[in-house]
């Protein structure tokens, strides 16, 4: 559990100071080129889930970050339950990445209405995100938003490469596009990289120890 708790608040403190660094210095969509063609710095704000995505206007930005409490419970249940049980270096890093990816989300859209003055908010009338707002945010704790309804900090941009599909191609054909195109953050990195873990080295995750 040590190992776990060791993982999880390493990365949610890397994760919550670069958000903080970005939310404070960065006007929203403002970027920075960091090596020239695939990696970039840009400024985004994610009112749902990881990689940009989203549902359900207001109603679902809420049910999801309750949902992400109820499933951080679950699963720091589910690790000190069974911290003796699988005791592989494989368990302790999967579970320390996955809690803290999950964890450094979860405070942003569970906090940071309430510690910044401006953000991205929900527009009752367009029932849209207004995604557009001037300047750049100080963590005044004027607030922008109630409990539940601050948006996810999202910067890092690897466009890899452009593409264009074979013609022949059913649906996509002819359509160009962008590898990697979502913006996302360190919270982001970690849940993915946590659960590829889970799903490449599944026998080392969960190998049972007398």
């Amino acid at each position: 559990m040590k190992k776990v708790a060791i993982i999880t608040i390493l990365i949610v403190l890397i994760d919550q100071v670069s958000k903080f660094y970005i939310k404070t210095n960065f006007g929203l969509g403002e970027s920075m080129t960091v090596f020239e063609d695939w990696f970039q710095i840009v400024f985004v704000e994610n009112p749902g889930m990881a990689y940009g995505m989203h549902w359900g206007g207001i109603f679902g930005k809420i049910a999801l970050a309750v949902l992400r409490w109820v499933l951080i419970g679950f699963g720091v249940w589910f690790i000190f339950k069974n911290q003796f049980k699988y005791q592989s270096n494989y368990f302790y890093i999967s579970m320390g990445l996955i809690l803290a990816g999950a964890l450094g989300n979860v405070i942003d859209s569970t906090f940071y209405g309430l510690i910044f003055d401006s953000g991205t908010t929900w527009n009752e009338d367009l029932q849209s995100w207004n995604r557009y707002y001037d300047g750049v945010s100080k963590a005044n704790f004027e607030g922008y938003a109630p409990l539940f309804q601050g948006c996810v900090v999202d910067m890092l941009h690897l466009p890899f490469f452009d593409y264009t599909w074979p013609d022949w191609v059913p649906m996509v054909g002819g359509e160009s596009g962008t590898f990697f195109a979502p913006v996302f953050n360190i919270a982001d990195s970690a849940i993915t990289v946590g659960g590829f873990i889970l799903l490449i080295f599944k026998d080392k995750v969960f190998r049972e120890y007398p």
